[in-house]
């Protein structure tokens, strides 16, 4: 085998590049503008997530005085926090390049955001007014100059970072005060002004605060005042306690507690701020060397581009698409006869996600439905599945959730639901210690002729009615006993898992998922050295286990033609001679959040194909549940086979993978037509529809 420089890309770094295709999305002009705006917010928020994940646990290997070299492929932990921090940076000024070209072209569309110098008399007069009935009852204000001890600051929040400087008193010196001022989170981050002819106005709220500070500090004789924004994130691992007297909600309820006043690891300040009020922050805080200290903006926070407004200006936002029906599976009439006699697969959002709402309002009204069971990772905040569930043990029906409470950055949510499901009479179980509970699983029981019979649905995604309208993923109704079968097992697990189930049909973590995929790529690897056709074609979010990346690897040196859609973190690094040159890798990010995993592999013909709601990574092999289905039905699995193929020839919005590590766009061939994945795979579904 000939070695390269490394044999893997570091995640951290990886996931970085994955977020430099989201700040691709806001610069591409082909881009509907307003959404441009909106790719920024998500590269934005993606960051703070970041942040508070990753970039936490490096920095808490460097805090414990090691290199974490074994588990960070090779880089030293403290060198890699240096190289993150420069990147980011880097990344933070492109960003705000991208804002100002973005700006400019809202100018030219009479979208105009103005900051507090730029208001005009009658605008005053409107800012005034809304600051005093809307904004200033809500605005958390501290000095800081006689405090002891600092405030504790939210990693959620944003902050004005106020300098005061004083009037001459008689025979005082001239001294500055320092303050805070929290950006208020119930009031819309965008002001919309009085339209002026043709022409919007909007006013970021700080900018409106801004404007407004001389009313904020009437009680100071100032002569000049000033404010800058600044944030910080915190680490926002969970640490659960082992007192046996808690209850397993009341361990998580007091972790998300604790994550408020969990060690900061970065400090984002405005690069124009004063160095005085600067270093005045900085000892107050006692940022530290390992902290990521990032000069930004005139405004953090950017997320919130996310919910820009659209002031009517539909034109300048992608269309929207209705979702489709899938064919021969009708909302009317009952579901559970029709999936009795044939499995059906939605791809959301391309396929409308209330025939899973359906199946549950089905299940709950049923007379002859005995028993729901279903896992819960994330809800709408108003979820429909909740209320279907509810309505459900209302109905008679024994019904069991396992609810995920450990479901980063939704703990407090499903803390929440928890709360609310349990007081309506519904059986929950809280996981299985030592496990995040990740699968998407959901099987009714029903009373027929025969005896119970099991129906039921496996998907790649959340059950949740908000993210299926821009996350793509697969869902497959059936009536499969064996599979059925199987799934009745995994809920057995979650109650008693001393119990290691023998599977028969679904791949299940943490026991089966990695042994299984490994037996399916040897078997790949046989036919290949047999000269037979041999082949594997995978769609993910990341590939971060190196077992698996060095198995693919093997694979490539037998002669087995790889091909990975992975829309994230991708540690492998393909058509590397004598590693991996018969290994292609893509990335697509469009105006969907590409969010299902598929695995076929070609076994000689007659190909396997499977469904999942586990990456391949190192948590989702081997420290979740998770779980993988095969597809049996000739029709769906065709389906799948093609809307794969859609996606890999994708050469408008793929970009591929290589050691440059570049988000070099596929180029396409001489003659070749556009293709642009996800737009091609609703006309796919609607001629399906037609046929």
């Amino acid at each position: 085998m000939v070695k390269t420089k490394n044999e893997y890309i570091n995640r951290e770094i990886s996931w970085l590049h994955f977020n430099a295709r989201v700040l691709q999305e806001s610069a591409d002009k082909k881009v509907p503008l307003i959404d441009r705006l909106r790719f920024l917010g998500i590269f934005s928020n993606n960051l703070d997530e970041f942040f508070k994940v990753r970039y936490a646990t490096v920095k808490r290997i460097v805090d414990a005085g090691k290199t974490g070299k074994s588990v960070l492929g090779g880089e030293r932990a403290k060198d890699l926090l240096e190289e993150i921090t420069k990147i980011v940076i880097a990344q933070q000024a492109r960003s705000l390049e991208i804002f100002n070209e973005i700006e400019k072209e809202l100018k030219e569309e009479n979208i105009f955001i103005i900051d507090e110098n730029e208001v005009n008399d009658s605008q005053a007069e409107f800012i005034r007014d809304y600051f005093f009935h809307k904004v200033n009852q809500e605005l958390m204000t501290i000095i800081l100059n006689d405090l002891t001890e600092f405030p504790l600051l939210k990693d959620t929040a944003a902050y004005l970072a106020v300098k005061i400087v004083m009037k001459n008193g008689s025979g005082e010196r001239k001294h500055n005060r320092y303050a805070l001022i929290e950006i208020p989170k119930g009031i819309d981050r965008f002001v919309v002004l009085p339209k002026e002819g043709d022409k919007n106005y909007i006013i970021i709220l700080d900018d409106l605060i801004r404007f407004c500070l001389d009313s904020v500090f009437t009680m100071f004789e100032f002569e000049s005042i000033s404010a800058h924004m600044i944030k910080i994130t915190r680490d926002a691992e969970l640490d659960i306690d082992n007192d046996l007297s808690k209850s397993f909600i009341e361990k998580i309820s007091s972790s998300v507690e604790h994550r408020k006043i969990s060690d900061p690891v970065r400090f984002v300040y405005d690069k124009n701020i004063d160095k005085d009020t600067l270093q005045f922050l900085k000892e107050k805080m006692d940022i530290m060397g390992t902290d990521s200290v990032i000069p930004g903006g005139r405004y953090h926070n950017r997320r919130d581009y996310m919910g820009f407004p659209s002031l009517g200006r539909y034109d300048l936002m992608y269309d929207k698409i209705d979702p489709l029906p899938v064919k021969g599976l009708s909302m009317e009439g009952s579901l559970l006869e029709m999936i009795a006699h044939k499995d059906y697969m939605i791809y959301a959002p391309y396929h409308t996600f209330s025939y899973i709402t359906k199946f549950l309002r089905e299940a709950a009204l049923d007379p002859k439905v005995r028993t729901i069971l279903i896992t819960v990772y994330r809800l709408a905040n108003d979820s429909q599945i909740a209320s279907s569930l509810i309505n459900a043990v209302k109905n008679g029906k024994h019904v069991t959730v396992q609810i995920e409470l450990q479901a980063r950055f939704d703990e407090q949510a499903n803390i929440e639901y928890a709360n609310q499901l349990q007081a309506e009479g519904i059986n929950l179980i809280f996981g299985v210690p030592g496990l995040k509970v990740h699968s998407k699983i959901c099987m009714i029981e029903r009373e027929e002729a025969e005896g119970i019979k099991r129906y039921g649905f496996i998907s790649t995604g959340n059950f949740n009615e908000s993210t299926a309208k821009i996350y793509t993923d697969y869902t497959l109704f059936t009536a499969h006993q064996g599979i059925l079968k199987d799934m009745s097992k995994v809920f057995g697990f979650f109650e008693t898992n001393y119990k290691i189930n023998k599977y028969r049909h679904l791949i299940v973590s943490p026991h089966y998922t990695k042994s299984t995929f490994i037996k399916l790529i040897d078997r790949e690897i046989a036919n290949a050295k047999a000269g037979r056709e041999a082949y594997i074609k995978i769609k993910m979010n990341s590939l971060t286990s190196y077992k698996m990346v060095d198995k693919l690897y093997e694979a490539s040196r037998a002669g087995v033609k790889i091909q990975m859609v992975v829309r994230g973190i991708c540690c492998l690094i393909p058509g590397v001679p004598g590693m991996s040159e018969n290994i292609e890798a893509i990335s697509i990010v469009d105006k969907f959040l590409e969010h299902p995993r598929l695995f076929i592999f070609g076994n000689n013909g007659d190909p396997k194909v499977y469904i999942s709601s586990a990456d391949w990574m190192t948590r989702n092999l081997d420290f979740r549940v998770e779980v993988g289905c095969p597809i049996y039905d000739p029709d769906i699995k065709q389906e799948l086979l093609d809307t794969f193929e859609i996606s890999w020839k994708d050469n408008l919005k793929a970009r591929v993978f290589s050691e440059k590590q570049d988000n070099a766009y596929r180029q396409r061939a001489e003659g070749e037509p556009e293709l642009r994945s996800q737009f091609e795979l609703y006309h796919y579904y609607q001629k399906k529809l037609e046929s």
